[in-house]
């Protein structure tokens, strides 16, 4: 992150502008679910937030005010799904800022980015849950039914792009057989393509990270589909499906977890892009980013170490 002159809360309400496109897009394709879930992510971080830093004798309104938990619970509510029970974004905000912020003693401590903490856990325990969308617009009434489960709409929700290739792919199918272009999630990558470009012109993030991000998802899923093309995704999809944009730019630019080093960061973002390709093509879950993000947050300590720019006049 670069340094701007701007306070935390301005940095933070600078980034949550920058969402606005990538999250329009997911609201016009998936409907009013998106704003529920938002809404309850930013709510519960408020709320876990406060009651924690209570606990532990400080002053909330200064951690509040900061605007770092609403973020996190926003991120966390964009990234999974827009129909999910009402108690996973709770539980998973809660533990995203108890176990991803608090516990390390508060923003600035955390050697996770809070938000793929939350996601990861989430994904590891409700793995049906979490990677089944909505299949077309739900008007109001029709997500508030379905996120407080008042209702159900079986016929409304489907797997991801990414899920449907990769179970396609499990079962012995070949790329040219499947339609794997998703005009709804490029739609909503080109949104936070924008978002993040904004960032870029506004000094708020850096280009490091997302460049080496995006450079080794293009290396990486070059490498693999030239030996086995027709069992692995295209480079064009990988860019353009699942999370790649926001995480380029929102996730893996987090100045607290990611690596603070120029060279440092090359490496950082680059090693992300590379792990993304590996889980979405050899893991069990369709998209692997917060894994890659939580995998590289562990080695920052090390890659800052050895990327530290000498002093003037040292050799």
């Amino acid at each position: 992150m670069h340094s701007t002159g701007l306070n935390t809360n301005q940095i933070m309400r600078q980034v949550t502008y920058a969402l606005i496109l990538g999250v329009s897009a997911s609201y016009v394709f998936f409907g009013w679910g998106v704003v529920i879930q938002i809404l309850l992510g930013a709510i519960s971080a408020i709320v876990f937030e406060s009651a924690f830093v209570a606990l532990r004798g400080r002053k909330v309104i200064d951690s509040i005010s900061d605007g770092s938990a609403v973020l996190t619970g926003i991120l966390l509510a964009i990234s999974i799904p827009a129909i999910a029970p009402w108690w996973m974004v709770v539980v998973g905000v809660a533990f995203a800022i108890i176990f991803g912020k608090q516990l390390y003693g508060g923003l600035g401590n955390n050697p996770f980015n809070p938000a793929m903490l939350g996601y990861a856990f989430l994904l590891i325990s409700y793995p049906l849950q979490m990677t089944t969308w909505p299949i077309d617009f739900l008007s109001f009434n029709q997500a508030i039914e379905v996120i407080f489960q008042l209702l159900h709409f079986d016929g409304l929700s489907g797997a991801t792009r990414l899920d449907d290739v990769k179970t396609s792919l499990s079962l012995g199918r070949e790329l040219t057989t499947l339609q794997i272009h998703s005009s709804v999630q490029a739609w909503i990558n080109a949104g936070f393509l924008i978002g993040g470009i904004y960032l870029l012109a506004r000094k708020i993030i850096s280009w490091h990270i997302p460049v080496a991000f995006l450079s080794g998802i293009l290396i990486m899923a070059m490498l693999i589909s030239v030996f086995d093309p027709q069992q692995h995704l295209p480079i064009q999809n990988h860019l353009m499906l699942g999370g790649t944009m926001l995480a380029a730019f929102f996730i893996a630019t987090d100045p607290i977890s990611a690596s603070t080093t120029p060279k440092g960061r090359l490496i950082y973002g680059f090693l992300i892009g590379i792990l993304v390709v590996i889980i979405r093509s050899f893991g069990g879950y369709p998209d692997g980013i917060a894994f890659a993000v939580l995998l590289l947050n562990m080695t920052v300590p090390l890659i800052d170490y050895y990327t530290q720019p000498k002093a003037f006049g040292k050799s």
